[in-house]
């Protein structure tokens, strides 16, 4: 194609490689992990002593929403996977199943087992220990932070002989908080993940691009548009998305470049970008997600009232962690001022009002 129309996509043409966007879904596991090799040579250290059917060490990883935490640690357990079928890998999103029927049930179903129907939680548990005690285990418990109960831990460090457990949340404090009859068998060593900086971030979403779109398609003011916005939110799961929402605009556009006009758009499709499902909350973050909905800018203190007014039983603490939450997945706006009558002040807003200049 050459002339008034060369950089117009044909019909059957694509910005992405194998019209394919995979690469760019928050649960695709790059190989390899950039800039967390230090964190996952740690994690592997203490899984190592399962490969010379010993028990293995346990491990708490903290560090905020979209910092590598999961892709790393499932890195890891594809990797187990590849090498051996005498370690099980078994991966569990507490998000999803936050009690412990649920991960029980969830475990089965992993091994394959799937005479679950009418079955009470310790008899599904004693099947899980024949089964798993044969050989060696990985559990990763990731957003443990949502889980409602902890007895399913109790009964892997009691009936698990040889494992290594490795527990992801969103804040340190989670470990510090747990039952002292917990704390005292998981002994876990601490990992941060920290924010990634703006090259690294800039990396990151380079690597996602080659997998994802065609040769050359980026414009370079583009791309850097998309890194900037992303290490300033620090949360690559953002940079993924704007990525993704550039090129299928570009596409709409008939476009064979994705241009800062692109990169723009997307830009204010982030208002309406949120990492989790509503109806996947927990009970009590969709309470408060409710009553910042019907009552959106009034103030913390305000909100923690009409909470415990509404039956909240949660301390003002962890409250704040809850609002940090939904903050972080993008379900609700805080913004602190300074100074004014009231010193400073923290409001809390829907993200629904949101609005576009605000990027």
């Amino acid at each position: 194609m050459c002339g008034m129309f060369k950089d117009i996509l044909g019909s059957s043409e694509s910005l992405f490689r194998n019209d394919s966007d995979v690469p760019l879904d928050f649960s695709f596991i790059p190989k390899p992990v950039r800039y967390r090799e230090k964190e996952q040579k740690e994690i592997a250290a203490c899984m190592k002593p399962l490969f010379q059917e010993k028990t293995g060490r346990h491990i708490f990883v903290y560090g905020q929403p979209g910092v590598g935490k999961t892709v790393a640690c499932k890195h890891l357990l594809r990797e187990i996977e590849d090498e051996t079928e005498e370690i099980i890998p078994i991966y569990i999103n507490c998000w999803k199943h936050n009690t412990t029927f649920k991960i029980v049930i969830e475990i089965c179903d992993l091994m394959d087992f799937k005479f679950v129907q009418n079955r009470k939680t310790e008899e599904l548990f004693r099947w899980i220990k024949q089964n798993l005690n044969k050989k060696s285990a990985v559990f990763v418990l990731d957003e443990a932070d949502k889980l409602e109960d902890l007895d399913f831990l109790y009964m892997i460090l009691e009936e698990i002989e040889r494992k290594a457990i490795v527990i992801i949340a969103n804040y340190k404090e989670w470990i510090s908080e747990l039952d002292e009859r917990i704390k005292s068998r998981l002994m876990p060593e601490i990992i941060e993940f920290r924010p990634y900086n703006h090259e690294e971030t800039k990396g990151i979403l380079k690597q996602r691009m080659d997998y994802a779109f065609q040769p050359n398609v980026w414009d370079n003011d583009a791309f850097e548009l998309v890194a900037k916005k992303t290490a300033e939110l620090q949360d690559i799961r953002t940079g993924l998305y704007l990525m993704k929402q550039s090129g299928l605009i570009a596409e709409d556009r008939s476009s064979r470049k994705i241009t800062t006009e692109h990169a723009k758009l997307a830009l204010e499709k982030i208002k309406d970008f949120s990492i989790k499902n509503p109806g996947e909350l927990a009970s009590d973050e969709q309470l408060i997600l409710d009553l910042v909905k019907n009552n959106s800018g009034n103030k913390i203190g305000d909100f923690f009232r009409l909470y415990q007014q509404s039956g909240g039983k949660l301390v003002y603490k962890s409250f704040q962690r809850k609002i940090d939450k939904l903050q972080k997945s993008k379900f609700i706006i805080v913004e602190k001022t300074a100074g004014g009558e009231d010193g400073n002040t923290t409001i809390i807003k829907s993200n629904s009002e949101k609005k576009l200049t605000d990027f």
